[in-house]
């Protein structure tokens, strides 16, 4: 069986973390404190929080902006259903938009037809790890400034509606020279288990915020906010004498460990020079075997942008949903493991209840009706990756040509 994603444990990694267990510290420590510092450098910004998941990142910066009741926040109908989620916990509404035909990322022209003055957030999603349009987003948001109604004095300071990028695919990628996680307000990546750099679990957000905002002092608050309100963490505790804490918020509970940050400093420290080369290569070569007339390639490079190479979101021409369901079917009965990315959030039946329906996205359904993730994973080897080519591609000629 050829799997879809399998994390990279090595010696490296299994070390770090012994090391780490045997420390003593495995909750939030110098290990989790050393990953954001290392993290902010990468990206090149001056502060990144590390949380547990990418999604406590996403619902913690909307409630810091006071993103609630009333309010709404534009963000793709071709996503996961992770970026809706934290929407609606704030209670503010979705408001869903469709996506560009030829790279998945979410239409700057389809957000700015649906800007109201109840619109508070812009959740762009980089798909497959390639960046939206980040200058078009930036300058949109400074346009409609003049419609902002600021209901708090986060709002009042930014003066227009926040961009939150939902970067969990992304980091690495490049967008006019510059690394995902500094080219908008504020960024979350994902190191969920799949992810190109995974701690296991976890998250980031890179606070990239424009003056006059002081992102260390956004940073020092989130870190009590993030950790039940408390205004000392374990390790500060810990100094001679500093066992006293207050609590400062009605804080939530997502901060990282220093065990899975552990994880994430091994592979960070190897992420360019060897994880991004090793994906480049699969992809490329997947790129040239489907090349065809039946195929139509996903965008990884423009001159622009550059992808991290996360996803390889094959599309299948002239292909209905049904025919792209029983190909799935042939191509696991083949012992090779591929996924769709992914069912609209408007398809499902939370969301469908709330009466949002897919027929108003017309190019996501035709991009998800159409899709096929192919296995991109560090240690794919060259005779798995020709496998998976002759797997799929036996498997859509039955289908589509029978």
């Amino acid at each position: 069986m050829i799997p879809f994603a399998p994390p990279r444990i090595d010696q490296k990694v299994i070390d770090e973390v012994t090391a780490a267990l045997k420390s003593g510290w495995i909750t939030t420590g110098p290990r989790t404190k050393k990953f954001e510092s290392e993290i902010a450098k990468y990206v090149n910004v001056g502060n990144v929080l590390c949380l547990n998941s990418a999604t406590a990142g996403l619902e913690i910066m909307l409630r810091w902006f006071g993103v609630g009741q009333g309010d709404e926040v534009i963000l793709p109908a071709y996503t996961y259903s992770a970026t809706a989620n934290v929407i609606i916990h704030c209670g503010a509404t979705p408001v869903f938009v469709d996506v560009n035909a030829d790279d998945f990322n979410i239409s700057v022209k389809e957000i700015e037809k649906c800007i109201t003055e109840k619109t508070k957030v812009i959740m762009p999603v980089d798909f497959g790890g390639f960046p939206c349009d980040y200058d078009d987003l930036n300058e949109l948001v400074k346009k409609y400034s003049v419609k902002f109604q600021a209901a708090n004095p986060a709002q009042e300071k930014l003066g227009r509606i926040l961009v939150l990028s939902d970067s969990a695919h992304s980091f690495g990628a490049h967008y006019k020279n510059k690394r995902t996680g500094s080219l908008t307000d504020v960024s979350v990546f994902s190191f969920h288990a799949v992810k190109n750099l995974s701690t296991s679990e976890g998250g980031a957000v890179a606070l990239n915020l424009p003056a006059p905002f002081s992102n260390k002092e956004i940073y020092d608050f989130l870190c009590v906010y993030t950790l039940h309100g408390q205004n000392k963490d374990a390790l500060a505790k810990m100094q001679k004498g500093n066992w006293r804490y207050d609590i400062i918020e009605a804080g939530y509970k997502c901060n990282m460990t220093d065990l899975t940050a552990a994880i994430g400093l091994i592979e960070l420290e190897r992420y360019d020079s060897d994880t991004l080369l090793k994906r480049k290569k699969i992809i490329e070569s997947y790129a040239d075997f489907f090349s065809g007339d039946l195929y139509q390639l996903p965008v990884f490079k423009n001159p622009d942008k550059e992808s991290s190479y996360h996803l390889f979101p094959l599309r299948i021409k002239n292909c209905s949903e049904a025919q792209r369901d029983e190909i799935m079917k042939k191509i696991a009965e083949n012992d090779v493991a591929v996924n769709v990315h992914f069912i609209p959030v408007p398809m499902m039946s939370f969301y469908k209840k709330m009466g949002y329906d897919i027929n108003n996205y017309p190019v996501t359904f035709d991009n998800y009706a159409r899709e096929i993730s192919l296995p991109v994973f560090y240690d794919l080897s060259n005779e798995q990756i020709q496998r998976v080519c002759e797997v799929v591609n036996t498997a859509v000629n039955e289908v589509i040509k029978k």
